[in-house]
């Protein structure tokens, strides 16, 4: 179940983590499978489009450290 208080806790980690960083998800963010689910933008194409990676390209954003933030909020 998609709730908004999972989403701005997630997105706040990431943000507390790394500012600015982007990405794109579907669902909930509330495990590590969900965490590998998330495309995260490395930049965009002539066309203005995001360029996406499944695999986080940021060493300091894991889901340790993600989960580590949620829990404070």
């Amino acid at each position: 179940m998609v709730t908004s208080e999972n989403i701005i806790k997630f997105n706040r980690a990431i943000q507390t983590l790394r500012p600015n960083t982007e990405m794109i998800w579907n669902d909930d963010i509330v495990n590590e499978t969900d965490f590998n689910k998330v495309k995260w933008v490395t930049g965009k194409n002539d066309n203005d489009e995001a360029i996406t990676t499944d695999t986080c390209p940021h060493s300091e954003i894991t889901w340790t450290k993600v989960k580590e933030e949620m829990d404070k909020l």
